[in-house]
């Protein structure tokens, strides 16, 4: 949104804008400065105007309030007042007379031709120097512009996007859409409790729901992303342990299979990171874990782990491994990233676990991707529940740290899981999850013969999700995880999850938004392409040049007027089943991924990388 909001008005629109904003706030500084026992504190400012009225603040925040302006209460004898592109003259106007000016004085009072910003601090150098920051600043212009960008895209709206781990399913649009009405948009994260009563109480309602799904006792919205909800859930153990005059505690037990977020919100929580092994199985291995807990007895903080496992298989020794931690002290965090594989049969807080962070881009339909899904809540047991993050303006919870800058956190998106909640109800939840299980086993089931799914769990089977091993057929043939994933967009699919938790391998997670047919065009899919590797495998197609190879094919390269390969152009644009009317083009072909490789910008270390 911010990254449109730039395409739309471009770098002379924000100009315009801050140029509006700035001259409406040095009126309403020049309109208080003869109001009678004001004093504006600062000579230069941009959008915010810091007024002194000594013991008179909390009277003119109210006359204001009651005029429909919030100001801010800095304190007895401060207040703060903030302009935008949307102030008007009336606005002014407003807070002249709640500072007690004479009606309608003040509106004449234009501030001086100098700006109240230091020379030394207006920008000269150029910005947003792109063209696409320069093209598209009427409404048509933009609206081809945003539907040239989604015919790029592969989205829910075109097929399955079998991310494993990731959980992508369909965002309805009666979910969706209460998040633009202006009752949730246009409420600013710090308004009076007086007008945010229906807010409080959606909110009150979603965690009281999000808790008895989950069988905690009690459940902070405030979390902005998992990896918050993360370090949350580990700040509270910390701070029970020091309560508890254990503040030593400070080793968490991590899966050598567990996401990289794990490790990292351990260490940013003051924990030292020790890894405990899996087993041939993919699951934790609990005799480690006992030679683990053993040696860190005393010390012993938590155990993060993920439930069902990252190898997306059910552990059967998952109850034994809480008891086993508990005996020593400890608390069992269960990350919530594959909840969507227990929402109606299972709950973390009635089998064991003391803490989670619940993914609600994953599990409960917040959209996924574009940079972070935005509320990750924590939910505790009761024992827990004190240690939850505090209001970050300290006003209303005393002693507990904030985790965000906002007291809910993301709150303008929570009506998305709310109203999912509120729709599905305990049936259509349990039934979501039973659905999501089922896919998942009916894709290993058809999928196995063809491509050996990696880890099972009790009579063969997985949880939500299946891990397609690769690797042999790397091994004989040269054809990567890489170009299987790039043939699947061929074949009008966005690729599963590649080499996580497994290097070489695929993880599959269909989710209960996909129908049978689109499962089955799926493992048609899938199916083919391993007739295809069968070929290269053969010789019939040589190792550097064949469909999966040169995957995806784009529109250009398959219409060009050179075609140098030894198949047909049809089998590289249409393959298998493809439909010719629905046919999906990607817009480019493959990144140099070995360029990435030699010029990393950012990793995400393994769990050893944090071991003592």
């Amino acid at each position: 949104m911010a990254g449109m909001y730039a395409v739309y008005h471009g770098p002379h629109g924000l100009r315009e804008i801050a140029r509006r904003t700035h001259g409406m706030a040095g009126r309403l500084a020049a309109g208080l400065r003869v109001v009678d026992g004001v004093d504006v504190v600062h000579e230069a400012f941009f959008d915010t105007v810091l007024a002194r009225i000594p013991g008179r603040a909390d009277a003119v925040v109210a006359d204001a309030a009651a005029r429909g302006v919030n100001l801010r209460l800095v304190d007895a004898d401060h207040v703060g007042i903030s302009c935008d592109e949307t102030t008007t003259e009336a606005h002014l106007q407003g807070v002249w007379d709640a500072f007690g000016a004479v009606a309608g004085h003040t509106l004449c009072v234009r501030p001086d031709d100098a700006t109240a910003l230091p020379a030394a601090l207006e920008r000269t150098s150029d910005f947003l120097t792109h063209p696409v920051f320069r093209t598209h600043h009427s409404e048509t212009a933009m609206l081809r512009y945003l539907r040239r960008l989604s015919d790029f895209d592969y989205a829910l709206d075109r097929g399955m996007i079998p991310l494993g781990s990731c959980t992508m399913k369909l965002n309805a649009t009666t979910e969706m859409e209460p998040v633009s009405w202006a009752e949730f948009a246009h409420i600013h994260p710090f308004a009076p409790d007086a007008q945010t009563a229906g807010y409080r109480e959606m909110i009150s309602q979603l965690e009281s729901w999000l808790a008895e799904v989950t069988g905690y006792d009690a459940v902070s919205v405030q979390p902005n992303a998992g990896s918050q909800g993360e370090l949350a859930g580990l700040l509270a153990i910390h701070s029970y342990h020091r309560d508890r005059g254990e503040g030593h505690r400070d080793v968490c037990l991590i899966p050598s299979s567990a996401h990289g977020t794990n490790a990292a919100s351990a260490v940013m929580a003051g924990m030292r990171v020790v890894v405990v092994g899996c087993d041939a199985d993919g699951n934790v291995d609990l005799v480690d874990l006992d030679a683990k807990i053993d040696k860190h007895r005393d010390n012993l903080a938590a155990i993060m782990v993920t439930y069902p496992s990252t190898h997306g298989v059910y552990e059967t020794g998952i109850a034994s491994l809480c008891a086993k931690v508990h005996d020593a002290g400890g608390q069992v965090y269960v990350d919530g990233a594959n909840l969507n594989a227990l929402v109606g049969f299972a709950k973390p807080g009635r089998f064991g676990a003391d803490v989670s962070h619940l993914n609600l881009h994953k599990t409960f339909c917040i959209p996924h991707g574009g940079g972070g899904p935005g509320v990750g809540p924590v939910a505790v047991r009761a024992h827990l529940a004190p240690f939850l993050p505090g209001d970050p303006l300290g006003t209303h919870v005393d002693g507990r740290p904030a985790i965000s800058a906002a007291r809910y956190g993301s709150a303008g998106i929570l009506p998305i899981p709310w109203a999912y909640l509120r729709m599905m109800g305990a049936p259509g939840l349990t039934r979501a999850t039973g659905v999501a299980v089922l896919a998942a086993n009916y894709v290993a089931a058809r999928l196995r013969a063809h491509f050996p799914v990696l880890y099972a769990g009790n009579k063969g089977l997985v949880a939500h999700e299946c891990i397609l091993d690769l690797r042999p057929l790397t091994k004989a043939t040269g054809v990567s995880v890489d170009d299987v994933a790039k043939r699947l967009i061929d074949y009008g699919f966005h690729a599963p999850t590649m080499s996580f938790p497994v290097a070489g391998t695929l993880m599959v997670e269909p989710t209960e938004s996909e129908d049978l047919a689109e499962l089955d065009r799926f493992c048609a899919a899938m199916i083919a392409i391993r007739a295809e590797i069968d070929k290269v495998g053969s010789g019939e197609w040589p190792a550097g040049d064949n469909p999966l190879a040169n995957a995806p094919h784009t529109a250009v390269m398959v219409s060009g007027d050179d075609w140098p390969h030894p198949y047909p152009r049809s089998v590289g644009a249409y393959p298998g089943d493809v439909d010719r009317m629905a046919k999906y083009w990607p817009p480019v072909r493959r990144i140099d991924g070995a360029y990435g490789d030699r010029n990393l910008v950012c990793s995400c270390p393994a769990p050893e990388a944090f071991e003592d």
